[in-house]
């Protein structure tokens, strides 16, 4: 799988486009301050992205989608419990002291029932709240291929954290049993590509998360 990402400030923010090396079908995960330099990425490789998917609707994750959609033309989804996040982004780059163009509208909903594919890829989308109501963990594979999926997590786990839960919508409860039963089900040398920061596993996680430890460690039984 082709692989770019960037990361841009003031978020620090997580950019991904991944493509299929036989056919140059992509998708542009969470275009946010970074959206320039993948956009130059995606025609360096000479990539078509055909969908736009976020992981929630935060403002770091969505200030990039308006420039995305105009240039790239592509499909924008979202998991619907992130509708009202996602209509006001431009006032929560407001709260920050940043100007953020608000975004065109979600074209479609996850459902997933639906596998969303690019070439000889597929996605998998699994319903992670707890960060944003609407998080979501895309979980990529190929077509035929032995192997753990790839993990694009969005903010709900990072190496050696988990994600913040003082924002609207967050809840500590819901997160924490999100990656416990959520991601946690995914096998332990699924590669995890988080929101900020860098990549992980799910072994490293289960095994060393301090955050996670100490969850488990309070849990009656």
């Amino acid at each position: 799988m082709i692989l770019g990402t960037a990361a841009e400030g003031p978020f620090q923010k997580n950019g991904y486009v991944l493509g299929c090396e036989r056919t140059s079908a992509a998708v542009y995960i969470d275009p946010g301050d970074e959206v320039e330099q993948l956009l130059g990425f995606i025609a360096e490789q000479g990539l078509r992205v055909s969908h736009i998917l976020l992981t929630h609707a935060h403002v770091d994750h969505v200030s990039g989608v308006a420039e995305a959609k105009r240039r790239l033309q592509a499909p924008i989804y979202l998991h619907q419990e992130d509708q009202s996040l996602y209509d006001n982004a431009a006032r929560q780059g407001a709260m920050f002291g940043i100007q953020v163009e608000q975004p065109p509208p979600v074209d479609r909903y996850y459902d997933e029932q639906d596998a969303i594919t690019f070439g000889d890829y597929q996605v998998a989308v699994h319903h992670t709240p707890g960060h944003a109501p609407g998080g979501v963990c895309l979980a990529v594979t190929k077509h035929g291929a032995a192997g753990a999926p790839a993990l694009f997590a969005g903010d709900n786990l990072f190496a050696g954290s988990i994600g913040r839960t003082d924002l609207p919508g967050g809840d500590y409860e819901v997160l924490m049993k999100a990656v416990t039963e959520v991601l946690f089900a995914f096998p332990d040398e699924s590669i995890v590509y988080s929101g900020h920061g860098p990549e992980t596993t799910i072994g490293r996680e289960r095994r060393s998360n301090p955050f996670v430890l100490e969850y488990l460690a309070a849990r009656p039984g």
